[in-house]
């Protein structure tokens, strides 16, 4: 999608996904993930949709999470390697809101946990928003399929 002539941005629907391996240590008494690690999950797919778009974080600019939700679906057993879909919901001037879903590999369309998360791109120095630059903008785009 263009904005204007100049720009590329992310495309509203563009989805990165994430392969996350399920460690023993992840498991609480139940013997399933502990409810805390789906967050770690998210954010390493998050960590890594930043760095594969080639935009260093921490640096200059910081994303810093706004607000974090899941839903806790169906409980995932060891071993397992977990699919973290991140899929893009809004883009504003200098956040961006998107949709997560949980998945394990090996099984397509199975949801263990569905959530949302929104970052905000602020300066590191100053502490207030920071507008995504356009060559950011690019980035994302390339690595969001659509």
């Amino acid at each position: 999608m263009q904005v204007g002539d100049t720009q590329t941005v992310p495309p509203i629907g563009g989805i990165f996904r994430w392969a996350v391996p399920v460690r023993w240590g992840d498991l609480d008494a139940q013997n399933h993930v502990n409810n805390t690690l789906y967050f770690r999950y998210v954010e390493e797919a998050r960590v890594q949709l930043f760095a594969h778009a080639g935009i260093d974080l921490p640096a200059s600019k910081v994303a810093v999470l706004a607000s974090a939700s899941c839903d806790f679906l169906k409980p995932i057993a060891y071993p397992a390697t977990v699919v973290v879909s991140l899929i893009l919901r809004r883009l504003g001037r200098s956040s961006m809101e998107m949709e997560t879903l949980i998945e394990r590999e090996g099984e397509p369309d199975v949801i263990y946990a569905k959530g949302a998360y929104v970052v905000v791109g602020t300066d590191a120095a100053t502490g207030k928003s920071s507008p995504w630059t356009a060559q950011e903008l690019s980035q994302l785009s390339a690595v969001l399929s659509g």
